[in-house]
């Protein structure tokens, strides 16, 4: 077997094995949890986006963003409250075992995402610091990867 014909039969591989990892979850509880967090990338992107002048800015869409995580975030603790077998899943068990610290890192969303200041692309990019840190400490601790 060529060296070609190797590597094009390892990207298959690669690719078949990707396919087969990646799960859609059916647990109710999981897919409110999947879109929630579907919910955050987009206000996030929208905002970033602003922030890095990839998207004009837009007072509107920047403040229906912002709203987006303040309320989305105030829904973590019931989106989270039932651990779910689900395959699907990327939420570590350490969730439930910690519960109280969790709920701290949550609450540090809903911090960072109040005190965002949308009123211009430069005020977004100065708060999205503390939105994507909360973001990352969060997914640090209690998310599978």
């Amino acid at each position: 077997m060529s060296f070609t014909t190797k590597a094009i039969a390892s990207v298959f591989i690669l690719l078949a094995t990707a396919a087969i990892a990646e799960v859609e979850a059916t647990d109710p509880v999981e897919i409110a949890r999947q879109d929630l967090m579907k919910s955050f990338g987009g206000a996030a992107k929208t905002l970033g986006g602003m922030a890095g002048g990839k998207i004009a800015y837009d007072a509107a869409a920047a403040e229906a963003a912002k709203a987006v995580l303040i309320t989305g975030s105030g829904e973590i603790a019931a989106k989270f409250e039932t651990q779910s077998s689900d395959p699907a899943s990327k939420t570590s068990p350490e969730v439930w075992k910690s519960w109280d610290a969790f709920l701290v890192k949550a609450k540090g969303m809903t911090d960072a995402a109040t005190a965002l200041d949308v009123s211009s692309a430069e005020s977004i990019g100065a708060g999205m610091a503390a939105v994507g840190g909360a973001c990352k400490d969060c997914h640090t601790t209690y998310r599978l990867q």
